[in-house]
C-alpha cells in the first residue's frame, strides 16, 4: 500500500495501474490524462485540480476522494465505487458512467444538464443546488440525498428511487415519473391519493 506520497503536479498521461492501492496521496493539480485504472484503490487522495480527461477506470474504488475543480472530461467509469467523494466545480462534461456508486457523495451546485446517468447509487449524497434538468437519472437510488433547491426539471425519473424529502426539495417541474414516483410526490406535497 502506498500511503501519504506526493503526485502533486505529476506529469503521468496515459499510466496503467491494475490493482494498487493509494492511501492520503496527493494528486493535486497532477496530468493524469488517458490514466487506466482496473482494481485499484484511492483513500482520501486528493484529485483538485488534476486532469483526468479521457482516463478509464473500471472496478476501482476512490473512497472519500476528493475532486474539486478537476477534469473528468471525456472519462470512463465502470463498476466502481466513489462513495463519500466530493466533486465540487468539476468538469463533467462526457463523462461516462455505469454501474457506480455515489453514495455519500458531494455534488453541490455541479452542473449535471442532460447528462445521462441512469442505474447509479446517489444515496445520501449531497446535491444542493445542483442542476439535474433534463439528466436521464432513470432506475437511480436518490434515498437519503439531500435535494434541496436541486433543478431536476425535465430530468427522466421513471424507477428511481426517492424519498419524500427530495420530493418536496428539489425542483420536478416537467419532470417525467412512473406512476408509483408522481403518487408519493402527491403525499409528499399533503395530498390523499384514494
Amino acid at each position: 500500500m502506498e500511503i501519504a506520497e506526493d503526485y502533486r503536479d505529476a506529469v503521468l498521461p496515459g499510466t496503467t495501474w491494475e490493482k494498487r492501492q493509494f492511501s492520503g496521496c496527493d494528486f493535486s493539480g497532477a496530468d493524469l490524462r488517458r490514466l487506466v485504472t482496473q482494481g485499484c484503490t484511492f483513500d482520501e487522495c486528493d484529485f483538485s485540480g488534476a486532469d483526468l480527461g479521457e482516463s478509464r477506470h473500471s472496478a476501482s474504488a476512490f473512497r472519500s476522494c476528493v475532486f474539486d475543480r478537476t477534469v473528468l472530461a471525456d472519462s470512463s467509469w465502470s463498476g466502481c465505487s466513489l462513495l463519500g467523494s466530493s466533486f465540487v466545480d468539476s468538469g463533467l462534461r462526457g463523462m461516462s458512467v455505469r454501474d457506480s456508486d455515489f453514495s455519500l457523495a458531494n455534488f453541490s451546485r455541479v452542473d449535471l444538464r442532460r447528462r445521462s446517468l441512469p442505474g447509479l447509487r446517489f444515496r445520501e449524497a449531497n446535491f444542493v443546488d445542483a442542476k439535474l434538468a433534463e439528466a436521464d437519472l432513470r432506475d437511480s437510488d436518490f434515498r437519503g440525498a439531500r435535494l434541496h433547491g436541486a433543478d431536476l426539471a425535465g430530468a427522466d425519473l421513471r424507477g428511481a428511487k426517492l424519498d419524500a424529502n427530495g420530493l418536496v426539495q428539489a425542483k420536478l417541474r416537467g419532470a417525467r415519473v412512473d406512476l408509483e414516483t408522481a403518487v408519493a410526490y402527491a403525499a409528499a406535497h399533503g395530498l390523499v391519493v384514494d
